[in-house]
């Protein structure tokens, strides 16, 4: 019988913020797959945690990614954890769910933090609908592909980026999103110098030209303006049509119809009294 993997969150900063749940586990399991061993073994120090680790990284994946299933597989339970926060997230730790969910191994997720979360929730700035973008490549044709494609975008944007690489980044979304677009600038979340700028990207290259870029950051970029439906007349009439036969009056079903779009609220009224006087 194969045993089970187990994707467990850590702290992304503050260790109070470790689970009861995903200590007892990380101590239950046979063996912890970890990003960086070290950065891991301070953490299960802090907890009295006494477990062996093996190390499964970025470089290193497809090689140790078959040795841990192939270990799950003869019945040992595994526990992935990353250096900081929910696994999988930007994290290499994607390919060991995709190689466990092939050969049909049981998996449990032990959810904590995420940097990502964390940020859009503190950012000021919309949290209805938004889309993880992760880190920007460093290859300038994918880095400028990717941007372009989000020129657009209208929800809001989340992005990782390290302190030496901010401040280009930041000229490169002036480039494609405006000096005026809102950024808010999350850096060393949960951690004793946690700071949370809502700035526009403008004000953010000022600031970073006067300060240092210090700590790891997540960026919560504001979505683009939702351009106005682009109706036609003929559109507009059937709208209007639509909107009495609902019972609003003529002159609320062109004033409605007029913000919609773009059209001057007389002409559509008359549209739709000519309309009528055909029948």
């Amino acid at each position: 019988m194969s045993g089970k993997l187990y994707v467990v969150g850590t702290p992304i900063g503050n260790l109070s913020d470790m689970t009861p749940r995903a200590v007892e586990t990380l101590k239950k399991v046979d063996f912890i797959a970890a990003e960086d061993t070290r950065v891991t073994l301070k953490l299960l120090n802090h907890f009295e945690i006494k477990n062996s680790l093996v190390s499964y990284y970025e470089h290193n994946r497809a090689q140790k990614g078959e040795q841990i299933v192939a270990r799950i597989l003869s019945g040992e339970n595994c526990a992935v954890v990353s250096d900081a926060g929910m696994p999988c997230i930007s994290d290499p730790g994607e390919d060991l769910v995709a190689l466990c969910r092939a050969q049909g191994i049981a998996i449990e997720v032990v959810p904590g933090p995420t940097a990502a979360m964390s940020a859009v929730a503190v950012s000021g700035l919309s949290c209805s609908r938004f889309c993880f973008e992760g880190f920007l490549s460093t290859a300038k044709k994918s880095r400028f592909e990717h941007l372009e494609e989000l020129k657009n975008e209208s929800r809001t944007m989340i992005f990782y980026e390290a302190p030496h690489k901010l401040k280009a980044t930041l000229a490169d979304f002036k480039k494609y999103f405006g000096g005026e677009r809102k950024i808010s600038l999350c850096r060393e979340l949960t951690k004793l110098h946690e700071e949370v700028l809502l700035i526009s990207i403008d004000e953010a290259i000022a600031y970073y030209e006067q300060n240092d870029p210090r700590g790891e950051y997540v960026l919560v970029l504001e979505g683009a303006e939702k351009k106005k439906e682009e109706l036609t007349l003929k559109d507009c009439l059937e709208i209007m049509l639509e909107s009495v036969r609902s019972g609003k009056s003529k002159n609320d079903a062109a004033r409605l119809c007029a913000k919609q779009s773009g059209f001057r609220k007389n002409e559509l009224y008359k549209l739709l009294v000519d309309c009528e006087e055909e029948k």
